[in-house]
């Protein structure tokens, strides 16, 4: 299996619409995206990475979509923004093959080696056990000081509290 990063194409549109709407894919997220911001999620990636050289790439395994990883800039106010962090998205039928992580660890390789960032961070939501397992196995290590509330979702929300790891060049 050869897992690599790579720009979007039109080709991605369908499979990453279909993923974005699986409401298991996005059980930690308010809700499903629509086909339509799905479609602006994705040119914004396109346009971030043809533009700064990085962003959200499209995880490709043995040249098929499998979802996203890369590096991105949080679109809210928090104690430890401005920061850029790694997250990821994967199709439910590529979960639990090693896919997330060997991604992951190309993208944070970008963030050290090439981009030569001290620190990238990445969050979700407290009860998202399976993205903090990924993590640790990322060396990614829980800032407990820096647990918050997400500024999107309604205090009260059970996403609402939110986990900070971080990890040093």
């Amino acid at each position: 299996m050869k897992v690599g990063l790579r720009q979007w194409k039109d080709s991605d549109l369908v499979p990453f619409a279909a993923m974005n709407a699986d409401s298991e894919v996005m059980r930690y997220f308010p809700s499903p995206l629509t086909r339509e911001q799905s479609d602006a999620l994705a040119q914004r990636q396109q346009e971030l990475i043809e533009n700064r050289g990085w962003g959200l790439w499209v995880v490709d395994v043995d040249g098929m979509f499998a979802g996203f990883t890369g590096l991105a800039v949080p679109a809210f106010e928090a104690a430890f923004t401005p920061c850029v962090e790694i997250g990821w998205r994967l199709a439910r039928e590529h979960w639990g093959r090693g896919i997330a992580h060997e991604a992951a660890q190309q993208a944070l390789h970008h963030a050290f080696a090439e981009l030569h960032l001290p620190e990238v961070l990445s969050f979700t939501a407290r009860v998202n056990d399976r993205s903090r397992r990924l993590m640790e196995r990322l060396g990614l290590v829980r800032d407990v000081h820096g647990d918050f509330l997400h500024p999107r979702i309604p205090e009260g929300h059970e996403l609402s509290q939110h986990v900070l790891y971080r990890a040093r060049a």
